[in-house]
């Protein structure tokens, strides 16, 4: 939905990024187009396959997989560095190996990974310089929102495949064995837990917002489009307790569409002059 306010060419691009990144996740997990995560045996031979083609197509190779050599006309269209691929194929590394984290560190580690990295390449896309570190460590913030959002929705579905992203420290805390987070005695532990993952995902969508007004008005538009549609995933799941895994949490159309509008209405006001700092207390994404 919020790709759809980029101007077309910016659109074009962000797809071919998106299948690129669709790709490796399918690959990685066993999966189509997102859907039908199972147990695997072979991760790392996976995960060797989509570093061999990531590293043909950035290298300009043809690879005959159309979502790696989409990768490759977009980092070399846009700049993007060619780490910062590797950076997100090193989250899949970590799923492969059965990695659960085991501080609160640990899990924002992998949230840049798996998502933060993207949203970094993303407003690279958008036209963000490589050496503005201040406006991508925003662009990154976005996309450690959206992961601990999607963790705190998934907490079932990771579970039924062997998966865990709470922090060790804290099921400790709350005498949570691992592996048994998910037990009806152990609910109302759990949401606590998926609140503490979707306050942090808050606190990281509001310095995203603040950066989405670097961009150009259409890309502004687009992502506080992303940050409000996604963002209501995360609040859908605080405000449903101990309910939040009786179904997937997901958004209705309407629901985006009013998003769009309220983006709209925010792109169009001035920035904040001067733009606050990002907070102190917000983990960063290693610098390169």
């Amino acid at each position: 939905m919020a790709s759809k306010l980029f101007d077309p060419q910016t659109r074009d691009r962000a797809w071919l990024l998106y299948a690129w990144c669709r790709a490796c996740d399918d690959i990685a997990d066993g999966q189509d187009h997102g859907h039908g995560m199972t147990r695997l045996s072979d991760g790392p031979e996976r995960i060797a396959r989509i570093r061999a083609l990531t590293a043909d197509a950035l290298a300009g190779k043809a690879t005959g997989e159309p979502a790696f050599d989409a990768l490759g006309l977009v980092a070399a269209e846009c700049g993007i560095p060619h780490w910062l691929p590797f950076d997100v194929i090193d989250g899949f590394a970590l799923d492969g190996e059965g990695w659960s984290p085991r501080t609160a560190d640990d899990l924002l580690r992998y949230c840049y990974h798996v998502a933060g990295a993207v949203g970094v390449m993303m407003a690279i896309v958008m036209g963000v310089p490589a050496g503005d570190e201040a406006t991508l460590d925003r662009a990154c913030d976005l996309g450690l929102a959206f992961q601990l959002a999607n963790i705190a929705r998934d907490l079932s579905e990771d579970d039924a495949v062997g998966r865990c992203y709470l922090p060790a420290e804290w099921l400790a805390e709350l005498d949570v064995p691992p592996g048994e987070h998910m037990r009806p005695a152990h609910r109302a532990g759990l949401v606590s837990l998926a609140r503490l993952l979707t306050d942090q995902a808050a606190r990281y969508e509001a310095s995203a917002r603040i950066g989405a007004y670097a961009l150009p008005f259409r890309a502004r538009w687009a992502v506080l489009a992303a940050a409000d549609i996604y963002g209501g995933i995360g609040r859908a799941v605080a405000q449903a307790g101990a309910h939040a895994w009786d179904h997937r949490v997901s958004t209705s159309k309407w629901s985006k569409l009013a998003a769009v509008f309220r983006a709209w209405r925010l792109a169009r006001q001035a920035a904040p002059d001067p733009l606050p700092p990002r907070p102190d207390t917000l983990w960063t994404r290693p610098r390169r």
